[in-house]
């Protein structure tokens, strides 16, 4: 288990987000690759997504694990479904950051 630490210039010091899983692949690339960039997921949004598409936790359950509210869970969710489809659909090379 490890911790992110993200910073913040503006309003008060966000919250350490716990992380359970450790990260093995770093990206994925298509074949055949479609279009150029890249599409980048955090590893916060990983595990969010893990936690509930995955392991089918609620929202309030996974913002207890990872020591977040569950509007940030949702949130997080939401924004790595999107990335996640995005490069899937355009044949985008989608790399975790960690």
């Amino acid at each position: 288990m490890w911790w992110t630490e993200r910073v913040c210039k503006v309003g008060r010091k966000p919250k350490p987000r716990k992380i359970s899983l450790k990260m093995l692949i770093e990206r994925f690339i298509p074949e055949p690759v479609c279009n150029e960039g890249v599409v980048e997921i955090s590893a916060d949004e990983v595990e969010a997504m893990r936690l509930v598409d995955m392991l089918g936790m609620t929202y309030a359950n996974a913002g207890k694990k990872m020591n977040i509210s569950k509007s940030t869970i949702a949130r997080l969710v939401k924004n790595a479904r999107k990335k996640l489809i995005k490069g899937v659909v355009e044949g985008i090379e989608i790399h975790i950051r960690k």
